[in-house]
């Protein structure tokens, strides 16, 4: 079920082509400004979007709070494939994260050869590694059932698996100093978290509440705040307090005291209900929350808040690359080619190279009805890494003051310009390899994944 991806994908779309239409207008500078803002939520003296006593500003908000949210939804959805997913056992997960490890080795070493030796270029490495599964999901569904099942598993696990390298690169190479005391304070709270897991507590205002503990302290720390969501998601209870069986025996129970009604003639009529009907219905609407996890209402929760709010947003303001000044020249050289050639050229050879190697030496099977021209063309999708892309030029060179403007700029419309083509060879690719008649397969499994 990727057909979702093709609205989320439009809206990601329209946001970007905004950003670039308002960030070259007369409006420009209002633009540039907006985010400058500043953003404050006080509780007594307690800022709570303050770094170090500094208000955050409204770009920093973004970044820093509202991708939080975002890379706690991905964590979610990281622990459920891993409990059980695509990730859940070793035979369904070995493709896919092979697939990713070239998918983001080779990005790395294709940005190093082409960048000039500089210390300052060479902090966007990283941003060729990830691949955005809205939009790479979202090109697969305009085929719809002529994409056999496999290879929609295999890209979104595989992105998955890409959110999480995504993950520990931010954490171990985009962390400031560290302020011990304030990890120590985010550690306790991490711990209050486990302690509620262990003890079976499956309120989700208790993690959500605890969490944004951990998120302000992890800010605070100088580990970027973005991982706390990820270490809050991993604490977020998989399983039922009171087991599946005894939540179904109740809804049973409750639903035998309703008569059943055989005469045609009153199905349509409207019956007031008595005191007891409504607290038997509010009973089985109870038992049937308590039959979803935390873990995955939560996901599901976050679903359509991340696809159609907080991604958008992020694209709105990031995306704002300025062309005034810009030469031909700029595209051919420096960090814009070096992400360019990254996402275009390295996530197709990383990708397809790994996958292809490990399906030769029998380590792991190709997806099922497909081969390897379709797999080279879902791989070619994997080079359309925009969210996580851009948040990482950010982390690389938003912090290096207005003398380094031009790296960022350049690592933007590396990342536009990169994911465009990956996107459209991606198409015609899958447009030329796929069988034309709808691939005959039982069922299809429900892949439910975020932006980024």
């Amino acid at each position: 079920m990727v057909k979702k991806y093709v609205s989320s994908s439009v809206i990601l779309v329209l946001a970007t082509i905004a950003a670039l239409i308002v960030a070259n207008s007369p409006w420009g500078e209002a633009y540039q400004s907006l985010w400058q803002q500043p953003v404050s939520f006080s509780v007594g003296k307690l800022n709570l979007f303050s770094h170090h006593g500094v208000t955050m500003s409204l770009m920093d908000f973004i970044n820093d709070f509202l991708m939080a949210v975002f890379f706690f939804a991905v964590g979610l959805e990281i622990k459920r494939e891993v409990f059980c997913g695509e990730l859940s056992t070793f035979k369904k997960a070995l493709l896919p994260i092979i697939g990713a490890s070239g998918g983001m080795l080779v990005p790395v070493l294709t940005f190093w050869l082409l960048c000039p030796a500089n210390a300052e270029m060479m902090r966007g490495m990283a941003i060729p590694m990830a691949t955005d599964i809205a939009f790479s999901l979202g090109v697969l569904a305009a085929f719809g059932r002529r994409v056999p099942t496999g290879l929609k598993v295999f890209l979104a696990a595989l992105a998955v698996a890409d959110d999480l390298g995504g993950i520990i690169v931010i954490a171990l190479f985009y962390s400031s100093a560290m302020d011990w005391s304030a990890l120590g304070v985010a550690a306790v709270f991490v711990g209050v978290l486990l302690l509620g897991n262990w003890k079976r507590l499956r309120s989700k205002t208790f993690y959500v509440g605890f969490g944004l503990m951990v998120w302000y302290w992890f800010l605070q720390s100088g580990i970027h705040a973005t991982i706390a969501g990820v270490v809050v998601a991993f604490c977020v209870p998989t399983t039922l307090a009171g087991g599946t069986r005894y939540y179904l025996t109740r809804i049973r129970l409750a639903v035998r005291s309703f008569p059943v009604i055989d005469d045609p003639h009153l199905t349509h009529q409207h019956t007031l209900l008595s005191d007891e009907d409504i607290h038997t219905l509010k009973s089985i609407e109870s038992a049937s929350d308590h039959l979803i996890s935390p873990l995955q209402d939560m996901e599901d929760s976050l679903r359509r808040p991340i696809n159609y709010f907080v991604v958008p947003v992020f694209a709105f303001a990031n995306a704002g690359v300025v062309l005034g000044g810009m030469s031909l020249g700029s595209l051919f050289s420096g960090v814009c080619v070096a992400v360019m050639a990254g996402l275009v050229v390295g996530k197709l050879v990383g990708v397809f190279s790994f996958a292809w190697l490990a399906i030769r030496l029998r380590l792991v099977a190709m997806p099922e009805h497909a081969d390897c021209r379709m797999l080279a063309s879902v791989c070619m999708l994997c080079g359309i890494g925009f969210t996580v892309s851009m948040f990482i030029a950010d982390l690389s060179y938003g912090n290096l003051g207005p003398q380094a403007a031009h790296l960022l700029n350049d690592a933007k419309l590396g990342i536009l310009c990169g994911s465009l083509v990956s996107g459209v060879v991606g198409y015609c690719l899958l447009r030329a390899t796929l069988p034309r008649e709808n691939v005959e397969e039982e069922g299809e499994p429900l892949i439910e994944s975020y932006g980024g």
